[in-house]
């Protein structure tokens, strides 16, 4: 990477902590931290990607997430303008911007996303890996408890979840269905072989969460 892109990356990496540091939805910016380094991991497997555009799309993925802001031109304005300002060349911007538009769970479930390069394929790997796991557990507790989901109801079985309007919607949502409406589904998603490596044993890690969980609330664990 050239020395102008370490600077850039620096400042992106400064703006967005300013974005995102009042986060209290797991989206702040550990969970950013956090991608960054899985992205920097798969990028030693994958030497054909742009690393300046791979980790410049992870540090930026969420400053301006629907989930997050309600003005998301305004937000995602504020981005390119930050990157003008920094000197990001117009080409790399809309490689940049690409990637953030079309690498989310719900694009590619029920939009209809442009298809990723391995630079964006490596971004994506690293956002599903983070939700995958057992920061991925907290993540869903954390969440669920700002957005006033229930934790969990045997009676209320797992939604089949048909459109963006169906995941978003939280009627009939409880944190553990999210792992079968969701997150277990993420390891048939992934791009790379590093990434599916490390899914595989995430995706594991959460089953036998959710299986002793469940075990526990319906006292089966100590028959």
């Amino acid at each position: 990477m050239q020395a102008i892109e370490q600077e850039q990356l620096t400042a992106l990496d400064a703006f967005m902590r300013k974005i995102l540091a009042n986060d209290e939805s797991g989206h702040d910016t550990g969970h950013i931290d956090r991608v960054v380094k899985l992205a920097q991991h798969i990028l030693e497997t994958e030497p054909t990607a742009d690393e300046f555009i791979t980790l410049a799309a992870a540090t930026l993925h969420d400053t301006y997430d629907d989930k997050l802001f309600d003005d998301v031109a305004a937000a995602k304005q504020r981005v390119l303008d930050e990157m003008t300002r920094l000197g990001v060349s117009d080409e790399k911007q809309q490689a940049i911007i690409k990637i953030i538009d079309n690498m989310s769970w719900s694009k590619q479930r029920f939009g209809n996303p442009e298809p990723l390069g391995i630079s964006g394929q490596i971004v994506q790997d690293a956002d599903r890996l983070e939700a995958m796991g057992m920061i991925a557990v907290a993540r869903v507790i954390q969440y669920g408890v700002q957005a006033h989901h229930v934790l969990y109801d045997p009676n209320i079985p797992p939604r089949d979840l048909k459109t963006k309007a169906d995941y978003r919607n939280p009627a009939g949502e409880t944190m553990i269905n999210h792992f079968d409406e969701k997150l277990f589904l993420l390891k048939d998603y992934l791009n790379t072989t590093e990434g599916k490596r490390i899914g595989a044993i995430r995706d594991q890690a959460m089953h036998t969460f959710v299986d002793q969980f469940k075990a526990e609330w319906a006292g089966l664990d100590y028959q």
